[in-house]
């Protein structure tokens, strides 16, 4: 079947909820979404692992552009769970009408730009064809499962599971001998929760992190109240703040306190919990010193809560500093470790060699297992993108022009691909913020975008490939101003998924920052994009983005 629409959306999660919703109702443009899933969600329709949920505080992991939409709707934790966050997708997609326009169950398979028609004609694994003005990707930052590629693996005979791809129906796990492979932040949410119903857990740990409590429990009457009484104060302050949180970073230094006054410091934001832990000092991510005390604070509380001294040295035995990768946030994990059906085995001393019909072999013993689950995280940021055959101009393919990595301009367009906008693609801040602030601007931004073009009779914009250099240059400065490039093993530079290039991809300069410099370049006429079809009508390519330095998000 063909169809002809003024834009296509891949994607309906957040992103893709709200981008339809500025195209359809504030721009007019006939407008659908392709989703792989059976309902909405995104990220939350396939992540239902045990123990998943949100690292942000629910009362800022939400729209803001309705203040109606707030007023109606109460989460019920601090932290919410992926029932809840589709259920809060439900109600938006309720309110403003949105399912009518999504295709589930359509997973966009190819895009190609037809340059004659100035059309993108997208096929579906359904067999849908869709001729587009507007082709936007909203596929998440976190949607494409990275699966280990252990030799041995299919011959496993019990079974096995990635936390990204997890079964609606759930798992049980009773009575079984499970091994999980991973610790980043999935697997430090789902190991305490596997380990109340396992038999055995046994934890395979290549990288030891930093986790900070979550603190997580239901919300109160009266913070409830106060959050539909201050939806403005709330969304100025995650609106004006680098990682897009409802609180502030502390202007403080920690050479401004004495170590004492640290120590109360760090012993209250340990006590309060969250990600506000990373918000006591001010200079925490940008100098090394400053951010030794608070690694060793936390590796102290590792210490502390570990009973096995040897178990505890392993955890605790961490080569980066403090929330250079992702900070991750927990209930229980490392309490974990002191039960009696819970094992640790260190990667980087006993390495597996090989996945065997019952088990798991490394260099010196075979572990029995029944399960296996993965939770080895993403090929974040580029893999959603890459695993659709999208062709530019010219025929020339995304893959190829991203063999060495990620290449956009602000993370909205990609040089070679008229009218095709990516919602926080590679080049934003995207993963380092609190995702639904992120998400926002940018599905504004390109709906604005838009509404220019058809207002001025424009046929295309296209990002220019100098603006795309120079924009690439300014955020790996952004990264490197900060204690991120201290962590080179991070999933940011993509370095869990091999032959994967090592490449700096979210923008570290800070959300607020960012809105300011999209806010700029609309204002001076889009500045480093390409107006109108072969540059007939460019857009001045001069662009400055000022010094690379600035807090980071998350």
């Amino acid at each position: 079947m063909d169809i002809e629409v003024d834009a296509l959306v891949v994607g309906a999660g957040f992103a893709g909820l709200y981008q339809l919703h500025c195209l359809r109702d504030r721009v007019g443009l006939r407008t659908v979404v392709l989703e792989a899933g059976g309902d909405l969600g995104g990220t939350w329709y396939w992540n239902r692992y045990p123990g998943a949920r949100c690292d942000s505080e629910s009362h800022a992991y939400r729209y803001f552009f309705s203040r109606e939409l707030n007023e109606e709707w109460e989460w019920s934790e601090r932290y919410p769970g992926p029932p809840e966050i589709r259920a809060y997708l439900g109600r938006v997609a309720e309110k403003f009408d949105l399912r009518r326009e999504i295709r589930f169950g359509c997973r966009a398979v190819s895009a190609h730009y037809d340059e004659t028609a100035n059309r993108w004609r997208v096929e579906t694994d359904t067999g849908d064809r869709y001729t587009a003005t507007y082709l936007v990707a909203a596929v998440g930052c976190l949607s494409s499962a990275n699966i280990p590629d252990i030799s041995g693996l299919a011959d496993f005979a019990g079974k096995w599971y990635h936390t990204a791809h997890w079964p609606h129906e759930g798992v049980d796990l009773k009575g079984k001998r499970v091994g999980q492979v991973g610790t980043g932040s999935t697997g430090i949410q789902a190991a305490p929760v596997i380990a109340e119903t396992a038999a055995h857990l046994t934890v395979f740990q290549r990288t030891p992190t930093y986790s900070v409590p979550a603190r997580n429990g239901p919300l109160s009457a009266e913070f409830k109240r106060w959050v539909r009484e201050n939806h403005e104060e709330i969304r100025a302050i995650a609106c004006s703040t680098p990682n897009g949180h409802a609180f502030r970073i502390a202007k403080r230094k920690v050479a401004d306190v004495s170590p004492e006054e640290r120590q109360a410091i760090y012993e209250a934001a340990w006590e309060v919990g969250g990600l506000q832990f990373r918000a006591t000092f001010h200079d925490l991510m940008i100098d090394q010193a400053a951010n030794d005390t608070a690694a060793e604070f936390l590796k102290g509380r590792i210490r502390a809560v570990v009973r096995d001294p040897q178990t505890a040295a392993a955890l605790s035995d961490i080569d980066h500093p403090y929330a250079a990768k992702r900070p991750p946030i927990d209930t229980n994990y490392f309490e974990t470790f002191n039960r009696d059906n819970v094992a640790l085995v260190d990667l980087r001393t006993d390495p597996i060699e090989r996945i065997t019909p019952s088990g798991i072999r490394t260099r010196t013993r075979e572990i029995s297992l029944d399960v296996i689950v993965f939770a080895t995280g993403f090929d974040a940021m580029t893999g959603p993108l890459l695993a659709m055959d999208i062709r530019g101009r010219g025929g020339r393919t995304l893959r190829e022009d991203w063999i060495a990595g990620p290449v956009t301009y602000l993370g909205l367009q990609v040089p070679g691909y008229p009218n095709f906008f990516t919602v926080t693609g590679p080049g934003s801040p995207s993963v380092l913020t609190n995702m639904p602030v992120a998400i926002e601007q940018h599905a504004e931004w390109i709906a604005d975008c838009i509404a220019h073009l058809r207002a001025k009779r424009i046929d295309a914009i296209e990002a220019d490939a100098d603006a795309a250099r120079k924009w690439g240059q300014h955020v790996n400065e952004a990264a490197d101003a900060t204690l991120l490039s201290k962590a080179k093993h991070s999933w940011y530079y993509g370095a869990n998924v091999p032959g994967k290039p090592r490449v700096f991809m979210p923008y570290a300069g800070g959300m607020a920052r960012y809105r300011r410099t999209c806010d700029e370049v609309a204002a001076n006429g889009y500045t480093g994009f390409v107006l109108g079809l072969g540059g007939a009508q460019a857009g001045a390519k001069s662009v400055e983005f000022g010094a690379a330095g600035g807090a980071p998000g998350i």
